[in-house]
């Protein structure tokens, strides 16, 4: 059975960065899972109605898909992760083939939330970052990546994003194992986290 390593935290506190830096730090014996790519598929309304959709809001997530998926990557089976497509608010018609690993890394801002998904997860970290500079990197990313306006990304920001993470996102940080502050700047809390990751493989391989 793989070791399926969650990581959680608001929007633009680094979980990307983090996921990332297990994965690097394990080269071939791990894959990413990406929450957002499990956006429920509302291809059934217009586009100016998927706009107005609240996409922090845990409701938002096809976790049914997400925990059938990973239940696969666990039995060694692969499985075709959706692509999500910002600019559309819709999946996109293509998938991504992901085939199991060692370690199976799941980011997302809602992945404790769901007690079905933490079900799910042997390893719980929390990314604790600083609500302004989560602000600016969602500023930074949206309109540069997700080409939003500029008054968009801050008019969602108030209206879902800052209440969604104060009434969802940071009280499931009471169900985390591991509370990591900066994220990716924080090479101490990455080494440790790193550290259990590998000594939790050696121990698999030797049973």
């Amino acid at each position: 059975m793989p070791l399926v390593v969650g990581i959680c935290g608001g929007s633009g506190s680094g979980k990307t960065t983090v996921a990332k830096a297990i994965a690097d730090a394990i080269p071939n014996q791990s894959v990413i899972i990406a929450q957002d790519s499990y956006y429920k598929d509302n291809k059934h309304l217009p586009l100016s109605e998927r706009a107005k959709l609240n996409y922090d809001h845990p409701d938002a997530f096809d976790n049914e898909l997400l925990i059938t998926h990973l239940q696969m990557l666990q039995a060694g089976l692969p499985i075709e992760q959706p692509v999500y497509d910002y600019t559309k608010h819709t999946r996109a018609p293509e998938v991504v083939v992901v085939k199991p690993a060692e370690v199976v890394i799941l980011e997302g801002i809602l992945i404790l939330h769901d007690p079905r998904v933490r079900e799910q997860l042997d390893l719980k970290i929390f990314v604790d970052t600083d609500a302004d500079t989560r602000l600016i990197r969602r500023i930074m990313r949206d309109v540069k990546e997700r080409q939003r306006s500029l008054e968009s990304v801050i008019h969602q920001y108030q209206s879902s994003v800052k209440p969604m993470h104060e009434a969802f996102i940071e009280p499931s940080k009471h169900y985390a194992d591991i509370i990591l502050p900066e994220g990716g700047h924080n090479q101490i809390g990455l080494d440790v986290i790193i550290a259990k990751i590998r000594m939790a493989l050696t121990e698999d391989l030797s049973k």
